[in-house]
């Protein structure tokens, strides 16, 4: 299997998490601050091209009642641009409360504060990876019930 890449996209960051190879865990790698559109693309396509994935999964930040706002359509337009600038798929996740569960984390592990705004993004992006992979595996079922390729 490949790795998949999640991100978690905000006007200033963009929060970076990889898969293992088995797409079980996900694990945080980067925060990578935004600077322009073209540069948004181009960076998160040699993420991409590092990790050689075929899909990125990202969070879509719906509101809590599910309702895609002003800052979903902004993700959605982003998305759109990495589809045809890193010739990747793209598959959303929703995000509800990943930042709070991200800032909870963090304070569990006693970080000061200005350590846990600096990784605050990337874990959210580990926690919408997660989410994903385990959203997967749990549609999929176990590897073990999957039929054989055999006939």
């Amino acid at each position: 299997m490949a790795r998949v890449v999640g991100l978690d996209v905000g006007d200033r960051t963009i929060g970076i998490a990889v898969s293992d190879d088995e797409q079980i865990l996900a694990q945080g790698v980067r925060v990578l601050r935004r600077t322009s559109h073209d540069a948004d693309v181009k960076a998160v396509a040699g993420i991409v091209r590092q990790y050689q994935t075929q899909l990125l999964v990202v969070g879509l930040p719906r509101s809590l009642k599910g309702a895609v706002g002003p800052q979903a359509e902004k993700v959605l337009a982003f998305a759109r641009a990495l589809e045809e600038g890193c010739a990747v798929s793209v598959a959303f996740w929703d995000e509800r409360l990943s930042t709070r569960a991200a800032e909870r984390s963090l304070q569990e592990a006693e970080l000061p504060p200005r350590r846990r705004r600096a990784l605050v993004d990337q874990v959210a992006a580990t926690v919408i990876l997660q989410g994903f992979l385990d959203g997967q595996r749990a549609r999929l079922g176990s590897i073990d019930a999957q039929p054989s390729d055999e006939a």
